[in-house]
């Protein structure tokens, strides 16, 4: 009965501790290798022959990195302030609305390129974007900025709405008593509240849209390679260090970014 009172605990189950630590060493050990062999000297991504920076230089000096990484960089900025702008939206709609019917659809909706395969999203966007391309002739840039922007709002989504419905609304209703506008309500009261939860869900779909590689593929024109896909490509034909060194960039960006984003979803006023 004692035990049952203190209820379970799953950290003192047998083989929790080796089953962790093992999970955590297969995560995480192709990482470690991964940047330690960037600051290979040698060509080898197996065998170690000294540290030099020489890849870092290399991919620096790289035309084609250098013209990737501003395109990726250009596409994560504006999937990731319309998705974002969506996601707002979408937030209010479910948030600061009575229940109504078929809530729970529009929710699955708006979070739908969560639940579906990438791949599957990848292809019925290739097909759309086919036919337009077909009708309009136009090629640009715009078929990867929407396509990342529509796959990236859900990530948008959560944390914005997870920061409304946490948000107190004395503040909100005082100000529609003393008869605000709704917009002025949401410029003066809702969106400086709402601000830490909006940067959270823009780093998320940046980050999102910069590693995307699966729609990128299907859904790039030619000449339109993002560093993700540049590097598949090189994947293909000779693997070096220096990819070792583009992914070890494109890591600590991500990462720096989630570090952001944590800390901006915990924050409470």
């Amino acid at each position: 009965m004692a035990n049952s009172a203190k209820g379970f605990d799953v950290r003192k189950q047998w083989g929790f501790t080796t089953i962790a630590a093992v999970c955590f060493v297969l995560l995480y050990l192709p990482v470690v290798l991964l940047v330690v062999y960037s600051f290979n000297a040698g060509t080898s991504v197996a065998i170690w022959e000294g540290f030099s920076l020489q890849w870092y230089r290399s991919a620096w000096d790289n035309q084609q990195v250098q013209e990737a990484t501003v395109r990726s960089l250009v596409l994560a900025f504006w999937a990731s302030l319309i998705a974002t702008s969506a996601a707002v939206l979408a937030a209010l709609a479910t948030t600061r609305v009575r229940p109504f019917k078929g809530y729970s659809t529009v929710f699955a909706a708006i979070n739908q390129p969560l639940m579906v395969p990438e791949i599957v999203t990848a292809v019925a966007l290739l097909i759309l974007f086919a036919g337009i391309k077909v009708q309009t002739g136009y090629t640009g840039l715009g078929y990867l900025v929407l396509a990342h922007s529509a796959f990236c709002i859900p990530f948008a989504y959560l944390p914005i709405r997870a920061r409304l419905q946490g948000m107190d609304l004395t503040l909100e209703q005082a100000a529609s008593d003393l008869y605000a506008s709704p917009f002025q309500v949401f410029r003066r009261i809702t969106l400086p509240q709402l601000w830490p939860g909006i940067l959270a869900g823009a780093m998320l779909a940046f980050v999102i849209s910069l590693d995307d590689v699966v729609i990128t593929e299907f859904v790039k024109s030619a000449g339109q390679d993002t560093l993700p896909t540049y590097m598949l490509g090189q994947l293909r034909r000779v693997v070096t260090p220096e990819v070792n060194a583009i992914s070890t960039v494109l890591l600590a960006i991500s990462v720096t970014m989630v570090i952001a984003f944590f800390f901006l979803s915990r924050v409470k006023k």
